[in-house]
Order: structure tokens, then C-alpha cells, then sequence
């Protein structure tokens, strides 16, 4: 859900000892309370800080959560700069991050986004989403995704929430899917990854008036 939107086509970055200076950023328009924090029986979800990021580096730097990441992230260096650019953008009012804890354990688990806000079309971005492989499959994802999109429709009156993948990510699309996202479209040469691989992207989509159904079918238990 980092980055690589065509938003970072409107900005300018530099980085300085791991942190962004960003200039020329538009700023969108600020419907979130601060701080924003979600939370249900397995998923809380805090503001994210720069004193989050040593814990979060730990839990992010596994091979596996960025293999299909149109970003290089490998180093301890490189997830600095990828959660410096995101505490950029929250201040910018370009996105709404956030770091996932599980509450059945206490421990910090991830983070996600909320981006791409347009007000006066009613939709935003659900994405940079990466959990730590340990607490894959166990419920929290699907939790995180309740919260965000209970808040978005029910609190933001949203139309639209959407989300995106890349297209060889087939376990990205399958997760999607189950939480009630259908799939749209894909946009053909995309994305120029780290390796140099032109990714494709698929979008999928949430609405408004499918949210009561889903909510009931798939997320009973929230």
C-alpha cells in the first residue's frame, strides 16, 4: 500500500540520513480526526510514529512480504526510508498510515494505509499493507480490512474503496477476493518495479452498496 502511485509524480523527495524532505506535495483535504485509531477484538490500529519504526524494521525486513513489492526493500536503510516516506505523506495530508497490532497477543504485527483520498468523489485506497509472516493466516488481516472499511463506508460515506495488486500476486488477489473486493481491470505495463520487471496492476473495488451484504456474510463476527 508504499507509495508508488502517480501522486509521487506530482512530488519531489531527497533523502537525508534516511528521512524525505518532501516540497510540492498536494494536500489533500483533512476529514480524518488526529490521531485516528481503529480497533475491533483482534485488530488495533494506531497512527504510525517514528518511534514505531525500530520494532516495525525488525517485523518488515522478511525477504518473502516484498518479493512482489514494486520496491526494493532489503536492507535496514531501505525500510527507513520507506517508513520516513510515509510519515511524509501523513504530514503532507497525502495519506492516513498506520501500524496493526494483534490484541489477542499484544505484539505489534504490521502496517497498512489509507490513501489516494478524493473527497469530492467519494473514494479512497485501502494498501501498502504488509503483515509480519507470523501472524499471516491467522485472522488479523481480514480484521485489519474490516476496520478500515467499516470506517471508510460508515464513517466517511464513501462510495468506492479500492485496492490494488500486482498482477503475478496471486495470493494479494485471492485475499482480496474474500473479502468481498471485485476485481475491475488490469492496468498493462504499470509499474517499472526495482528489478526493472514493467508490472501489471490489478485494481479491485469495494462499493458502498454492496458494503451491508459483505459486512453480514463475511465479516459476521465483527
Amino acid at each position: 500500500m508504499k507509495g508508488n502511485h502517480s501522486r509521487v509524480e506530482e512530488s519531489e523527495t531527497r533523502f537525508v540520513r534516511f528521512k524525505i524532505v518532501c516540497t510540492s506535495i498536494p494536500v489533500m483535504i483533512k476529514i480524518f480526526p488526529t490521531p485516528l485509531f481503529l480497533e475491533n477484538s483482534i485488530a488495533l490500529l494506531k497512527p504510525l510514529e517514528r518511534a514505531d519504526f525500530d520494532q516495525l524494521t525488525e517485523l518488515g525486513l522478511q525477504p518473502a512480504l516484498w518479493a512482489m513489492n514494486p520496491r526494493k526493500v532489503e536492507t535496514r536503510e531501505d525500510m527507513l526510508a520507506y517508513l520516513e516516506e510515509a510519515i511524509c505523506e501523513k504530514q503532507n495530508g497525502i495519506s492516513i498510515p498506520f501500524v496493526i497490532y494483534d490484541k489477542r497477543t499484544g505484539e505489534m504485527a504490521g502496517s497498512t494505509r489509507y490513501s489516494n483520498l478524493f473527497t469530492a468523489h467519494k473514494r479512497l485506497e485501502i494498501g501498502w499493507t504488509w503483515i509480519n509472516t507470523r501472524f499471516q493466516r491467522t485472522g488479523l488481516n481480514r480484521a485489519v480490512k474490516f476496520e478500515l472499511l467499516k470506517y471508510g463506508f460508515e464513517t466517511l460515506d464513501l462510495n468506492r474503496i479500492e485496492l490494488k495488486t500486482d498482477a503475478l500476486n496471486t495470493q494479494s488477489r485471492m485475499a482480496m477476493k474474500k473479502i468481498g473486493a471485485t476485481e475491475e481491470g488490469i492496468f498493462r505495463k504499470h509499474m517499472v518495479t526495482h528489478s526493472g520487471r514493467v508490472r501489471d496492476t490489478v485494481y479491485l473495488s469495494i462499493l458502498r452498496a454492496e458494503w451491508e451484504v459483505i459486512r453480514a456474510k463475511i465479516f459476521s463476527e465483527f
